[in-house]
């Protein structure tokens, strides 16, 4: 039996159908999602393939630039920036953006993500150094916003949108940093300085206006009392008045023993006086008793003809007769008394 061997015609052929399926299957390609493939002809950007399975003309198209869609990070590297005031500081930062023109991105520039970390440096150094050291650390969302804007502008022609900018980190020289933590504190001490002055301030006001209301309500107290005091002199001298009116009423009508009640008045308040005084403990005086039975009794004359009207005639209480009677037939003065006053306190 002769050995089965293949012709060389068939061997050519097969060949060839391998070689034809290799270079139909090359045609094919499968683009991944959020990806986009530009197809170049012969070196020449022809078309762009979107994600999915997509075919190409073998041998004279070939793949150019394979984009993601993403929105991608960019790290800024840290550098060192010169402020305004001649502050030096190190800072560093990220940068996010999305392509969304792939031919543009892929041919209108060359390292994409090169160009865009030189251009995010030298955009910090500009802005950044426009800036005095205070502003840099206290507006970083300014200096975020001045980057976006400006890098975003840059970057519009490469088909390429940014979409933030951030500063990471901004670390000034440890010599300015002590500096700065003493200026800190010495401004921490004033402002704690100013608010104790501010409260004594404060404290010293109000008691002032304490004692100014205080002095207000004592001198309002003392000029009502005496305005109370004058109206109790004006009511007291118009009862004296009154009383000498009348009698100086009954004097004139021929009424002796008004008289007597001023004598008897007198009288009575002296011994007060004697009693009262500070140096004496033993006061020897005559007492008449007569004479001053008869000044009560004229007391008591006076009392009925101003207060004991009856039909226009003054009446007589039945206990005043005995007294004026006993005034009037006294014929005997009373021996001297010997009378013992008591200091006050003994």
């Amino acid at each position: 039996m002769e050995a089965y061997s293949l012709s060389p015609f068939l061997i050519f052929v097969i060949a060839v159908v391998a070689v034809m399926a290799v270079i139909v299957l090359s045609g094919v390609k499968q683009v991944p999602q959020a990806e986009q493939w530009t197809v170049e002809r012969f070196g020449r950007y022809v078309r762009t393939l979107p994600p999915g399975l997509r075919l190409i003309v073998p041998i004279i198209d070939r793949i150019g630039q394979r984009l993601s869609m993403r929105e991608t990070v960019l790290d800024i590297p840290s550098q060192d920036v010169i402020s305004q005031d001649n502050a030096t500081i190190t800072a560093d930062g990220v940068a996010f953006f999305q392509v969304v023109d792939s031919p543009r991105a892929a041919y209108e520039v060359q390292n994409l993500k090169g160009a865009m970390i030189n251009l995010a440096l030298t955009n910090i150094r500009s802005v950044l150094g426009a800036m005095s050291l205070d502003d840099i650390l206290s507006k970083r969302d300014d200096i975020n916003a001045r980057l976006l804007q400006v890098i975003d502008t840059a970057t519009n022609p490469w088909g390429v949108k940014v979409t933030r900018v951030e500063i990471k980190d901004l670390r000034p020289p440890a010599d300015l940093v002590e500096a700065m933590g003493r200026q800190m504190k010495a401004e921490r001490d004033k402002r704690a300085e100013v608010l104790q002055a501010e409260g004594d301030k404060q404290s010293a006001i109000l008691r002032a206006e304490g004692l100014k209301q205080a002095a207000i309500l004592e001198a309002e107290g003392r000029r009502e009392a005496a305005f109370r005091d004058a109206e109790a002199r004006e009511r007291e001298a118009q009862a004296e008045a009154h009383a000498t009116a009348s009698v100086s009423a009954a004097i004139a009508a021929g009424d002796m023993n008004a008289i007597n009640y001023f004598v008897a008045q007198k009288y009575v308040n002296a011994i007060g006086d004697l009693a009262a005084a500070p140096n004496q403990r033993v006061v020897l005086f005559p007492v008449e008793a007569s004479s001053l039975i008869g000044s009560l009794g004229g007391i008591a004359e006076i009392a009925k003809s101003v207060f004991g009207r009856d039909g226009g005639k003054p009446s007589m209480p039945a206990e005043a007769v005995p007294v004026a009677a006993a005034a009037d037939d006294s014929t005997e003065t009373a021996a001297p008394a010997r009378a013992s006053v008591p200091k006050a306190g003994d």
